[in-house]
């Protein structure tokens, strides 16, 4: 792990939200103010937190990543550009025919460790990854973002006993808490609550931090290692469409796409030059 600085890695979260939401408008896609409110998260784990090397996408002892809910793939693709896993030139060929950078993401793409996008499988991935690991002896970690909303799969809780049962401290999940579902509230559409409660009962080492906050985020996950014995999961307070007003919280940007002048707004909103 690098040690953080946030005010280097803000200014970068801010490039890849402008970068986002361009390519939202280019490529008439969807689910811009999920994939906004998990970047400052995207942002700390690539530069700070895992051990990766792009020039080796495959390399057996490399951390693993995955994405689980992969309609935020936008982001994801903004972050792996920029760390060099292909050139930064695809990301303008995101969502159209032909692209390998699809709306939810596939293993084709150098850096994406699994197909995500029907929620609920990353976290049982990323529980069979850990435990690979474990068996045949190698020190790499595992991380999983889920958000809110697919903490309504059972999938999820299933692999939260496994995980715990099998002490598997070399594994590390997110939870991107925008509190927002595609319909609506997501404490309104299932009760979540006491999220953090809950997780902390399945045997799980909980964190709850400002998902926003640089800082916290590196900290949550600075002990994460083989040799721990329990699992960590971060529970992130996020805001959907994070960082630019017109945006945040508005659940109609699940779908909505923006418009060329929206594009330039949230640009200048973000500080980034054009």
């Amino acid at each position: 792990m690098n040690d953080i600085r946030p005010s280097d890695s803000i200014r970068l979260a801010a490039q890849f939200r402008a970068r986002v939401v361009a390519m939202s408008h280019a490529a008439k896609a969807a689910h811009l103010a999920s994939a906004l409110s998990c970047l400052d998260i995207l942002t700390v784990l690539y530069e700070s937190v895992l051990n990766i090397d792009p020039a080796r996408p495959r390399w057996e002892d490399r951390d693993r990543f995955i994405l689980s809910k992969g309609h935020a793939a936008a982001a994801l693709y903004a972050v792996l550009a920029y760390k060099g896993f292909f050139p930064a030139g695809d990301l303008d060929r995101y969502g159209k025919a032909g692209s390998m950078l699809e709306e939810h993401p596939s293993p084709k793409v150098p850096g994406v460790e699994a197909a995500t996008g029907s929620l609920g499988h990353g976290l049982p991935v990323g529980s069979g990854m850990a435990l690979a690991a474990r068996i045949q002896q190698r020190d790499y970690r595992t991380f999983v973002l889920m958000s809110d909303g697919e903490c309504n799969e059972g999938s999820v809780w299933e692999a939260c006993m496994f995980a715990a049962a099998n002490k598997l401290g070399n594994l590390c999940a997110f939870v991107d808490f925008n509190k927002w579902q595609a319909t609506g509230r997501s404490r309104e559409v299932l009760a979540l609550d006491p999220l953090v409660d809950k997780f902390r009962s399945f045997g799980w080492n909980v964190h709850e931090i400002d998902g926003h906050d640089h800082a916290q985020i590196f900290d949550a996950v600075a002990h994460v290692s083989p040799a721990q014995q329990q699992p960590t999961m971060v529970v992130a307070h996020t805001v959907k469409g994070r960082g630019i007003s017109f945006m945040e919280d508005d659940n109609n940007w699940h779908y909505r796409i923006p418009t060329e002048e929206e594009v330039e707004r949230a640009r200048i909103e973000l500080g980034v030059q054009a």
